[in-house]
């Protein structure tokens, strides 16, 4: 399991730098100023979890538990729901798309999931019997 999360933790990090360039230079051009922090947001807890992912890649090879692997979904299902609802409102700024404003309520759902995904880091280290 722990090289399926390297995998996926470098390719969320080479997405999350595409993501801060496109953010730094080319956002700027299709949405106002206020939409800009929302994707800086998403982007900025993307690249953190990254490293959370890629943590607990590293520390199944001596604390192998379930409870790291509960940790790394928990910790893409808050990348995708976190960050993705905050790509998806940026989006639908970007295009005038109404109808959608519900969407924001994901965005907290997925910070959970990045709760989540520490404690349970904690309790796979925790009651690892290395």
């Amino acid at each position: 399991m722990h090289k399926g999360f390297l995998l996926i933790s470098t390719i969320l990090g080479a997405l999350s730098v595409i993501l801060g360039a496109f953010g730094a230079h080319g956002l700027k051009k299709i949405v106002s100023e206020d939409v800009i922090p929302t994707f800086e947001t998403a982007v900025r807890y993307q690249f953190y979890h990254v490293f959370a992912l890629l943590a607990v890649a590293i520390l199944y090879e001596k604390f192998s538990s379930k409870y790291l692997v509960y940790a790394g979904n928990s910790f893409l299902l808050g990348i995708l729901l976190f960050s993705g609802s905050l790509y998806l409102i940026t989006l639908l700024k970007a295009t005038n798309t109404v109808g959608l404003k519900g969407i924001g309520i994901i965005t907290p759902i997925g910070g959970l999931f990045f709760v989540a995904g520490w404690i349970l880091l904690a309790i796979g280290i925790m009651q690892s019997s290395k």
